[in-house]
């Protein structure tokens, strides 16, 4: 478990990174206008993510990376890593405008939230069918970017019992990973989990804080040399 002093440390950084960051934008994939200052909602994802990312570690994700050096996947290291990344990442804001899916870029990594408002219907692990294509497009940029593993991790919002949200945010998060496996990409590049509702980004008491909630997450990072030769001196 983690310690309160840590946890106090991770929502301290959270609130400092959301106050230095905040901007009015509007999101060019979900047409939303996105506020200058750090809502409720946003404290709480920003905490949330921040508590995903320690308590999960990064252990899985060095595995994976390995594996695939040792496979005969090159991995990236120093300047090389940011450009792939850009490339990757305008390719995908390229493919998904207007498809409901948001691109975020956190450092080296890419971040895709995909709602369930357009991905799945209310208290159903199966994918819409108008979402297929938007799940190609994703598809066919994982397999030309190649050098990057896939984290997918599924979301509930709080109705339901945590039993129940748990097994639901795992079957949504495998759905999404065995379609884009049956796109012949690599299984050893995927990491799937469920969350259940245990990270929201939204204040649960609203339905529209709910619906932000259910939601699918992909996490691209990149495949590194360094790790591999860090864990192989």
């Amino acid at each position: 478990m983690l310690e309160a002093r840590t946890l106090t440390r991770i929502a301290a950084l959270a609130l400092t990174t959301i106050i230095a960051t905040g901007c009015a934008s509007v999101d060019p994939y979900t047409r939303e206008q996105k506020t200058s200052n750090a809502t409720k909602g946003a404290l709480i994802g920003a905490v949330g993510g921040a508590i995903v990312g320690l308590a999960t570690g990064d252990n899985a994700k060095e595995r994976r990376n390995r594996a695939l050096i040792g496979a005969g996947i090159g991995g990236l290291s120093g300047a090389a890593i940011g450009a792939y990344m850009d490339r990757q990442e305008a390719e995908l804001r390229r493919r998904l405008e207007n498809s409901g899916v948001s691109v975020t870029r956190r450092g080296d990594n890419i971040l895709l939230n995909m709602p369930g408002n357009v991905t799945f219907a209310l208290d159903s692990a199966a994918l819409r069918p108008e979402f297929f294509g938007v799940l190609n497009s994703v598809a066919l940029v994982l397999s030309e970017y190649d050098q990057t593993l896939i984290e997918i991790a599924g979301h509930t919002d709080s109705t339901g019992s945590p039993a129940y949200n748990q097994q639901l945010s795992m079957e949504r998060a495998e759905t999404v990973a065995h379609f884009l496996r049956n796109q012949s990409l690599d299984p050893r590049r995927f990491i799937v989990r469920g969350y259940g509702e245990r990270y929201p980004i939204a204040h649960n008491d609203t339905a529209a804080g709910r619906q932000r909630n259910r939601r699918v997450e992909l996490t691209l990072t990149p495949i590194t040399a360094s790790v591999a030769r860090a864990r192989n001196p």
